[in-house]
């Protein structure tokens, strides 16, 4: 497939628009061009897992390895991170959630969730898996609000591991302002989960401990913002 000459530059949602997942991974591979060929083989990896274990999922319209690719391709691009554990990371961020049974092999395990962390700590190294672990929800108590757990359960695990905060922020970026994107019921339901954690996401970016530079900060931040108008746009509608 040809793709136009200005693809580095287009934003994803129009890649995803217009040229899909071979778009994305086109794109990626532009974005990967800039590390080392270890880092290179690395990433490529990554990536080969993600799509393997999301191979049947989708988001609403498309395939899940969208989200995925859109989630490391910005913090490639926009946030300038040439960290490639964070990237692996971001990479696999909702593999252990989603896919633990697969992760972890054929062996019966009693915990899979610990038993696919493993895998990951043994294939991309135990950093890799402590950010994947804090970005990767756990079992919630069916007796509580589920939003209310999860924001708990995002507040609580970004407090301790910056990077991490840079992953999710990612994932909540391509979420929030994507949610434009997305059709039927989940539109509102995704508005409604989000957007209490905009403040919450304002203030871990700010920190002085959250490693990326004062521009990409503030770029962060209005990306923030165009969320918070989309969510009350959808939520806030006159009865």
């Amino acid at each position: 497939m040809d793709f136009p000459a200005y693809l580095a530059t287009m934003p994803m949602h129009a890649i995803t628009e217009i040229h899909g997942e071979p778009g994305l991974l086109e794109r990626f591979r532009l974005e990967i061009r800039a590390f080392d060929e270890p880092a290179r083989q690395r990433l490529t990896a990554a990536l080969d897992l993600a799509a393997d274990l999301h191979r049947d999922d989708r988001r609403v319209r498309e395939p899940y390895l969208n989200h995925l690719l859109r989630v490391a391709i910005r913090m490639m691009h926009h946030y300038q991170v040439r960290d490639v554990d964070v990237i692996v990371a971001g990479l696999l961020h909702d593999a252990v959630e989603d896919h633990p049974d697969e992760l972890a092999g054929d062996e019966e395990v009693a915990d899979p969730t610990t038993a696919a962390l493993a895998t990951l700590a043994d294939r991309f190294g135990p950093r890799v898996a402590r950010l994947v672990a804090a970005v990767t929800n756990p079992a919630y108590d069916p007796g509580r609000d589920r939003h209310e757990q999860y924001r708990e359960h995002v507040a609580a695990s970004l407090e301790r591991e910056p990077w991490a905060r840079v992953i999710k922020v990612s994932d909540f970026t391509d979420n929030g302002v994507g949610v434009i994107h997305t059709v039927g019921p989940k539109v509102a339901s995704s508005a409604a989960k989000y957007r209490p954690l905009v403040p919450v996401f304002r203030d871990l970016v700010t920190r002085p401990d959250t490693p990326l530079s004062a521009p990409v900060k503030r770029h962060i931040l209005d990306q923030l913002d165009l969320a918070e108008e989309r969510f009350s746009a959808i939520l806030d509608q006159p009865a």
